[in-house]
């Protein structure tokens, strides 16, 4: 079987030939002054802290997600247990136990993005790995294995009755397709989103990589809807239509104070989606959310710039409106406090990440 040639395999290449790739200062770089515009116009740089009162920050940095989880009505998101950085983990295990949790189980840091620090816990070692290393308080959650993963944007002006969708993500997870000759490792290599992923899954899972799986069956090899973790984004924003938007209007309403955001929805079908069965809320993302429909390959990066700035608009007036009904923005002292501490956390989970795998 042969690989993708010469050049096109280097992970430099993929990188800087594809802008879905680029660093995060890289790509928002271009687009920063018009964001220090809307702060001069709002009269602060953390305006931002207000767009969903109830959440610490409005959910641009530094937010709880067992703070985000006790505003979602349980029934809406995957049972889940949290835990104080530093319990002990057969502690951990005998909770999950006693409690009928089920393998296979995710575990995620409290705080961090783009599955930053997130695994797949198979069995009880790798739970008391996981709480043996992971330096923050975190929890564990049931392991939801409906098919499909969207991101949906949702956007409400505080004087509205009703929500609006301004970008869906659909995630398709790294997979390969077994010919029953080759291993996973050589399938990986033909596909350059899954050459970035290598050097991370050798580390991590060496043993998978040298599978040889029977022709025609698919295997997940990363089952993260992350794109930092293989996921494909593709945008399903022109799929949006009254249904899903009622169906999601009634999800969002149901979290108080909640105005601008993006879910990570896992469910079985569009259809049942739309009529508000089968699916669950895997995360609740706030102020600090990118409308990850723009890191759709077909995507050239000047799209990408348009909907930054929608988006950032949006965030500008619906903060704005709160800001007007008494919901404070962050102090200067406040602000440069939540991006410090981001600093010093970010620095922590990348070390768990190349631990984790």
């Amino acid at each position: 079987m042969k690989g993708i040639p010469g050049w096109k395999n280097k992970p430099f290449w993929i990188r800087l030939l594809h802008w879905e790739y680029w660093r995060f200062h890289v790509i928002y770089a271009p687009v920063y002054p018009f964001f220090i515009f809307l702060c001069l116009r709002a009269r602060s740089f953390f305006f931002y802290a207000a767009a969903n009162p109830k959440i610490k920050n409005g959910g641009f940095l530094g937010e709880s997600k067992k703070d985000i989880y006790e505003l979602v009505p349980r029934a809406l998101q995957p049972r889940t247990i949290f835990f104080s950085k530093g319990t002990d983990p057969s502690s951990v295990l005998k909770q999950l136990i006693r409690e009928r949790f089920h393998f296979p189980l995710i575990g995620k840091p409290d705080i961090g993005g783009r599955g930053m620090g997130i695994k797949k816990l198979e069995d009880a070692g790798s739970v008391i790995e996981y709480a043996s290393a992971i330096p923050f308080n975190f929890h564990i959650q049931e392991f939801i294995n409906y098919e499909n993963e969207a991101g949906i944007f949702y956007y409400r002006f505080p004087d509205q009755k009703k929500g609006n969708i301004s970008g869906i993500v659909h995630k398709i997870f790294l997979k390969v397709t077994g010919d029953g000759i080759h291993s996973i490792h050589d399938l990986l290599k033909n596909n350059p989103r899954a050459i970035l992923q290598l050097p991370e899954l050798e580390m991590s899972e060496p043993e998978m990589l040298g599978l040889v799986l029977p022709a025609g069956e698919i295997f997940t090899v990363s089952p993260y809807g992350n794109h930092a973790r293989g996921a494909l984004f593709l945008d399903d924003s022109k799929s949006v239509n009254e249904a899903l938007v009622n169906a999601i209007d009634g999800i969002c309403r149901q979290i108080p104070e909640f105005y601008f955001g993006r879910l990570d929805i896992r469910y079985e079908s569009r259809k049942l989606l739309e009529e508000g069965k089968s699916f669950s809320v895997l995360e609740v993302n706030g102020a600090g959310s990118e409308p990850t429909h723009i890191y759709d390959p077909g995507h050239s990066i000047f799209y990408a710039w348009k909907e930054i700035i929608r988006h950032w608009l949006l965030l500008f007036k619906i903060s704005i409106a709160n800001h007007r009904r008494g919901h404070s923005y962050l102090s200067v002292y406040e602000g440069i406090r939540m991006f410090k501490k981001d600093k010093l956390d970010s620095a922590l989970l990348v070390s768990v990440q190349k631990k984790s795998g």
